[in-house]
C-alpha cells in the first residue's frame, strides 16, 4: 500500500480538500475505507482481528459501545504499533489471515478466539452462530480454541451453545435463554398438518409440545408483515399449535415472564430462580449498559 496518496491513503500532513482524517498524520480519500488507511501504517505481519475482523467478515455484531478502537493482532517479534485510535495485541504466533477487500483480516476462527479474550459468553455465541452461518467450520473453531490460548475455554463454551440454523442475532439470544433455563429447543422447526401440508416454519420449537417461541423484530411491524403474521397465526391455531412472540425488552427487562411461559409450555412448576444463570449472562453482554461499559473498559 503506497503512503503517498496514490492509492487513496496518505501518511503525513493532509494535502487539503478531498482527504478525510483517520488519525494523526493519517488520511484517506473519501472512497477509501479507514482500515485501508490503517493497514498502511501497520507491519505486513499484522492483521485486523477481534471485533474489527468480525465486522469485516460481515457477521452479526454485539451492541457495541461508541468509540471502540480499531483492533489488530500482530506477532510479538514486531514492535508494537502505537497510534491514536488503534489497539494492538501482540500474540505468540504469526496471525493467520486472509484478504478481505484488499486488507489483511484474521481468519474467522482466529478472529473468534480474539473476541473470546474480551466478550461475554452471550455475545460470543451470537458471533459464532453468525460465523457458522457464513461458512466457518466448527472443527476449525474447536482447533484454535484447543491450543490453550487466552479465550480458548470461553470459545469452546460458545461453540457448544452455537447453532448455525439461527437466522438472526436476537433469535440466538432467545435460544440461549431457553437453554440456560433447562428448556432445549429445536430451531427452524417445520409445522405441518396431520396430512402433511406445510403450515409454518418456527424459530424455536419446544420438543414434546405444540408450542413455538419466536423473536418478533422490527420487520414484523410493517402493515404487510403484520397481515402476513396474522394469517400465519390463524393457520397455526387451526393446526393445534401455540405461537408466542417476544421482543428485546422481554428478554432483557422481563425474562422471568418468558420463563413463566416456558415452564407452562413444558408442564413444570414455575420456578423464578431458574432465571439466575440467564441474568448472569445478560450482565456480561453488550445488551446491558453494564456489559457495554465492561467491554469499553477492556478495549480502551
Amino acid at each position: 500500500m503506497d503512503r503517498d496518496g496514490s492509492h487513496g491513503v496518505l501518511v503525513g500532513r493532509s494535502r487539503g480538500p478531498g482527504w478525510v482524517r483517520v488519525a494523526h498524520a493519517l488520511h484517506r480519500r473519501a472512497a477509501t475505507q479507514d482500515v485501508a488507511a490503517w493497514q498502511a501504517v501497520l507491519p505486513a505481519s499484522a492483521a485486523f482481528s477481534h471485533l474489527t475482523a468480525a465486522g469485516l467478515h460481515g457477521w452479526w455484531l454485539p451492541q457495541l459501545p461508541a468509540d471502540l478502537p480499531v483492533l489488530v493482532d500482530q506477532p510479538r517479534a514486531e514492535p508494537r504499533s502505537r497510534r491514536e485510535g488503534i489497539r494492538v495485541t501482540r500474540v505468540a504466533r504469526d496471525v493467520p489471515a486472509i484478504l478481505v477487500d484488499g486488507v489483511r483480516v484474521a481468519t474467522p476462527a482466529t478472529a473468534l478466539l480474539a473476541c473470546a479474550r474480551d466478550l461475554g459468553l452471550l455475545d460470543l455465541v451470537v458471533l459464532v452462530d453468525s460465523a457458522l452461518r457464513d461458512g466457518c467450520v466448527a472443527d476449525e473453531i474447536g482447533e484454535v480454541a484447543a491450543h490453550g490460548s487466552r479465550g480458548g475455554p470461553l470459545l469452546r463454551r460458545a461453540l457448544g451453545l452455537a447453532d448455525p440454523r439461527s437466522e438472526s442475532p436476537w433469535e440466538t439470544v432467545l435460544r440461549v435463554l431457553h437453554v440456560t433455563v433447562d428448556a432445549p429447543v429445536v430451531p427452524q422447526h417445520v409445522v405441518r398438518t396431520a396430512d402433511g401440508v406445510f403450515v409454518a416454519r418456527g424459530d424455536l420449537w419446544l420438543p414434546a409440545t405444540r408450542v413455538l417461541h419466536e423473536y418478533d423484530g422490527g420487520v414484523h411491524r410493517t402493515a404487510q408483515a403484520h397481515t402476513r403474521d396474522l394469517r400465519r397465526d390463524r393457520a397455526l391455531t387451526a393446526a393445534g399449535w401455540t405461537r408466542r412472540g417476544y421482543v428485546a425488552a422481554d428478554l432483557c427487562r422481563d425474562p422471568v415472564a418468558v420463563l413463566r411461559d416456558i415452564d407452562s409450555a413444558v408442564g413444570r412448576p414455575h420456578a423464578p430462580a431458574r432465571i439466575r444463570p440467564w441474568l448472569s449472562l445478560l450482565r456480561t453482554s453488550t445488551l446491558t449498559a453494564q456489559g457495554r461499559a465492561r467491554l469499553q473498559a477492556r478495549l480502551a
